[in-house]
């Protein structure tokens, strides 16, 4: 576990970016399309099961906030999947909301709808809940982004409900319950697996 600073990043009231708290994962700021971009891959890459990498902003815990970020996958043609844990207390007690972009336009709408999702880690992974609660707790995501450019994310998360919005979008994607009412922690960028890149987190106090 290290903690370096990272310029992409806005914490709102600071007057400067936090630090983040890399675990299991490396990272690098770079500038890239005319922004300062966080680059977030776990150690070990692609392996069996969940590998999912951390970069905790330092600050407040907060129960209930407004996330806005932006993100760039890997496109249709490679898995990804990476989002925003918030509520959390260590690297395995979490919530997150995360993209699967090579999802975005697949063509069957099985597929779409596994496009956008919500876990609380350890007890609700995504595989339990698709099992327990089919469509529930993901869902497909519009106006659909291009799987391989920057997109555009707000998670409203208040003590009892999550509210996923993309691009600039009026309604909301994905709408749930969380399953950890009040959740108290803080928040973090979030990959499994693959590496993701991230630019303009913003964090306000709801």
């Amino acid at each position: 576990m290290r903690t370096c600073a990272l310029l992409a990043l806005a914490w709102v009231g600071c007057r400067s970016a936090p630090p983040l708290t890399i675990i299991n994962g490396e990272s690098q700021s770079v500038a890239e399309d005319g922004r300062r971009v966080v680059r977030l891959a776990p150690i070990g890459g692609n392996r069996k099961g969940s590998n999912v990498a951390l970069a905790i902003a330092d600050g407040n815990a907060l129960d209930a906030a407004t996330i806005d970020v932006d993100l760039k996958g890997n496109g249709e043609a490679q898995a990804s999947f990476l989002g925003v844990a918030f509520g959390v207390a260590d690297a395995s007690r979490y919530e997150a909301v995360y993209f699967r972009p090579f999802n975005f336009r697949a063509g069957d709408a099985e597929h779409r709808g596994h496009a956008v999702q919500y876990v609380a880690w350890p007890e609700h992974t995504w595989e339990i809940l698709r099992m327990r609660a089919p469509g529930v707790y993901e869902a497909a995501v519009a106006p659909v982004p291009d799987p391989a450019a920057w997109f555009h994310a707000r998670i409203e998360v208040d003590a009892a409900r999550v509210r996923v919005f993309v691009d600039g979008a009026t309604t909301p994607c994905l709408v749930v319950d969380r399953l950890v009412p009040s959740g108290k922690g803080r928040v973090a960028l979030w990959v499994d697996s693959q590496p993701g890149a991230f630019a303009n987190l913003r964090v306000r106090r709801r």
